[in-house]
């Protein structure tokens, strides 16, 4: 804890105010130097957001961060702190940080004048410099900026034309510090007139007062740009006054979205059970959240979060982590059918258009988890549509099992054991799966268990799946056996 405890020792330390803008702008330039992590922890901006947030921060701008949900906005900003001093020196008491050397309140003012270099000094640390406010509808100017306090009046028998009564906001509050609103366009326009002074003119106004109080403080703000125009919308005068407009993405590629998804996922439960997950099924489960961004049947406006990759492996995990304790066992692997119980963390996360809403919320999702079987398949194995001898040969053995009337059984919560001795039936699909993927002996099964599904979503193989009870037979077997179950006296009733 810093040592000077009044501004007389303060001044003896060599301590120098500065504006917080400066202050962020000089750290910012040291920890660039000394090559320190800006940001760490958030992933997959490196070449695009964080090196513009630098920019305006080196500006000293306030700044907007705009982008689709779940993009990690808001965990910049309470990043933003890591650019203070560690602690910051005030008059010991004030409601708004009141700078030693350049008091603004009335109450450190007269504090100062009575004590002088005895007045007592308190230090605040970075963490408290901070502040965020949700931009709801009901937010109000006294909520930002402040208002008369009537009780305060009363109770100290003050006048309401006292300087004293005036009951300061979040923003003043926040003086010398970082004040974020977050969802901004859903601030009503009147209340974001009310930050025009701020951001321009550096001060507030309390209405009843004819005195203006220069506050130091960096604004930023975040926003979905679909909220210009659904919800609300920022006025212009005030967008015109935000220095800097930052765009955010989703995660560009597979790897940077499987980083965040692990970094992020509750994936190590340290209960009875262990739950393996191969590097294959991770990549599914990534893969859902890049085919829901380009799917026909969701309104990419919307966007989808990254949040849905998160719960999504979490719920896998659980599934797994269920059946293995119904079982007693101590080690599980993570199934295809494991994969089909994250439906309940997508349908919440995907805004639909007409046509996704006709399919169905949670028929949108299963097919969602297909494409992703199907995608992540292409790039490991050849294609079994290309009717070629290198590509139909691996799958030769596989296919003439299942047309030969065969039929594998796989329930959702079969033992490890019997889910291995199943698969293993099939002819020729370890060898499909051993080539391609060259999975662990843990691993093996589950790898079966994909091409299996694979060769489903590329309409190779039937599947039926009810009741948590998933059966792949021969597609053309398949057909057949639905046309055998109409007779001659059907069709003779339609003729």
């Amino acid at each position: 804890m810093p040592e000077p405890k009044t501004l007389g020792e303060l001044k003896e330390s060599g301590w120098k105010s500065r504006s917080v803008k400066e202050e962020i702008r000089e750290n910012l330039i040291q920890h660039l130097k000394e090559k320190k992590q800006v940001f760490p922890g958030i992933l997959g901006y490196d070449k695009t957001v964080i090196p513009q947030i630098n920019h305006a921060l080196l500006s000293r701008h306030d700044f907007i961060l705009l982008g689709l949900r779940g993009q990690a906005k808001t965990r910049m900003l309470r990043n933003l702190p890591d650019f203070l001093d560690e602690y910051m020196p005030i008059v010991a008491g004030s409601d708004i940080h009141d700078d030693p050397y350049h008091p603004l309140s009335r109450y450190a003012r007269e504090l100062i004048e009575e004590k002088g270099d005895n007045t007592p000094i308190s230090w605040v640390h970075k963490s408290e410099r901070y502040a965020e406010k949700l931009a709801t509808p009901d937010t109000t100017v006294a909520d930002l900026i402040g208002d008369i306090d009537p009780i305060k009046a009363a109770t100290r028998k003050l006048t309401l034309a006292d300087e004293q009564v005036i009951n300061f906001g979040l923003i003043p509050k926040t003086n010398r510090g970082i004040f974020a609103i977050n969802e901004l366009p859903d601030l009503q326009p009147r209340i974001q007139v009310a930050l025009l002074n701020i951001m321009q003119e550096r001060d507030i106004q309390i209405r009843g007062f004819n005195i203006r109080i220069p506050i130091d403080v960096l604004m930023v703000f975040s926003a979905n740009p679909e909220d210009y125009t659904n919800r609300g919308n920022i006025i212009t005068p005030l967008k015109d006054r935000i220095d800097s407009q930052i765009i955010t993405h989703y995660p560009q590629t597979i790897n940077t979205g499987l980083e965040i998804t692990r970094n992020e996922a509750w994936m190590s439960r340290n209960g009875d059970v262990e739950v393996q997950l191969p590097d294959f099924m991770a990549e599914v489960i990534e893969h859902i959240a890049f085919e829901a961004r380009d799917s026909e049947y969701i309104d990419q406006k919307s966007g989808v979060s990254t949040r849905l990759s998160i719960t999504a492996m979490e719920q896998v995990i659980s599934a797994a982590e269920r059946r293995a304790l119904m079982h007693g066992e101590k080690q599980t692997t993570v199934r295809i059918s494991d994969l089909f119980y994250c439906v309940p963390a997508l349908t919440g996360k995907l805004e639909l258009v007409y046509e996704g809403e006709q399919e169905g919320a949670i028929n949108v999702a299963k097919h969602l988890v297909g494409q992703a079987v199907e995608t992540v398949f292409k790039k490991r194995f050849p294609d079994p549509q290309k009717k070629t001898k290198e590509t139909e040969a691996p799958y030769k053995e596989v296919m003439n099992w299942f047309s030969g009337g065969n039929v594998v059984d796989l329930p959702d919560d079969l033992d490890e054991k019997t889910y291995q001795q199943r698969l293993e039936s099939v002819t020729g699909l370890k060898k499909v799966a051993q080539d391609n993927l060259n999975p662990s002996k843990h691993h093996l099964p589950v790898a079966m268990d994909f091409v299996l599904e694979a060769l489903h979503q590329q309409s190779i193989l039937s599947k039926d799946d009810l009741d948590e009870h998933r059966s792949f037979k021969d597609m053309v077997g398949s057909m057949l056996g639905s046309i055998g179950d109409f007779d001659d006296d059907d069709f003779g009733r339609e003729n």
